[in-house]
């Protein structure tokens, strides 16, 4: 098994660290870690994005009693940027594992170590071994478009949000990333017109994913923007209308930690506060149901 350290952040931008630990739940004995009711932990902190897009996945899922979820502060509380609830699994998993315990981690309760610490693999996992007879989150024959949407939010909107909103750089870098930014939500905009959901009629893991995305992009890296560039990116009412429902769902709205997400962001950022910041583009505690 591979092994990194993910590297502290010193700014206000979050590319996710390579994961540690890339360990699959599969369908029989002869996987080693195969899908047993209770024998796996979540360990997630919604502040987190990717530990929110597992917690809307678990509860999409209903696996509170299949696959129980415990839930870490918004900000660790090791100066590595580590959780140290979670250090006794890293050195169980790992002999002489030296980086930061982060979170999200699925950990085995039967032997005590982790079994992964990727969340699109263990989002797969959770759907595809524990999903029952529900509506699956990843349909067959859309691992594609999910993974293309995967990419846009990522790229088109979590990446060109942080070059738009970054202190440092030219302005025509940033100018650049702020086109970037509204050309794809622009593209989503379109693709949303007289839909519910983003591909399919009903939802799926890529609205979780574009969920996230929105919540990151109005509560982190709005307060980097200036307020022309918010007033063009809350110009997308299909967009914003569709954050709104899923935010009135439970499996969405009741995982939405905005005091969590605010001192996540304001514990690791070192970026200037601009103009943007004064207002969210959507009220969020008031579409949430919890």
């Amino acid at each position: 098994m591979t092994v990194t350290s993910p590297a502290a952040h010193r700014t206000h931008r979050t590319h996710r660290p390579a994961p540690a630990f890339r360990g699959r739940i599969g369908s029989d004995a002869r996987s080693g870690h195969y899908a047993v009711a209770g024998r796996y932990r979540l360990h997630l902190s919604t502040a987190c994005p990717d530990g929110l897009r597992i917690a809307v996945t678990h509860g999409l899922l209903g696996l509170d009693s299949v696959c129980p979820a415990t839930f870490l502060p918004a900000v660790p509380d090791s100066p590595d940027g580590g959780h140290s609830a979670l250090r006794p699994l890293y050195e169980a998993s790992a002999h002489r594992y030296s980086g930061p315990a982060v979170a999200p981690v699925l950990s085995d309760d039967w032997s005590g170590r982790i079994v992964s610490t990727h969340a699109p693999d263990i989002m797969r996992d959770l759907d595809r071994r524990f999903g029952g007879d529900r509506l699956p989150l990843y349909p067959c024959g859309t691992e594609a478009k999910i993974e293309a949407v995967e990419r846009m939010c990522a790229q088109g909107i979590e990446q060109a949000a942080q070059r738009a909103g970054s202190s440092g750089g030219e302005p025509v870098e940033r100018d650049m990333a702020l086109t970037a930014l509204l050309e794809t939500l622009g593209a989503l905009e379109r693709r949303l017109a007289g839909r519910t959901y983003l591909i399919r009629d009903e939802i799926t893991a890529a609205d979780v994913e574009l969920w996230v995305a929105l919540v990151q992009l109005d509560l982190v890296h709005r307060n980097h923007l200036d307020a022309s560039a918010v007033q063009r990116i809350a110009d997308h009412p299909t967009l914003w209308a569709y954050a709104r429902r899923l935010t009135a769902h439970p499996a969405f709205g009741r995982h939405l930690d905005l005091t969590g997400i605010a001192r996540r962001h304001h514990a690791r950022c070192h970026g200037l506060e601009a103009a943007g910041a004064a207002v969210p583009i959507l009220d969020w505690v008031a579409h949430s149901t919890r």
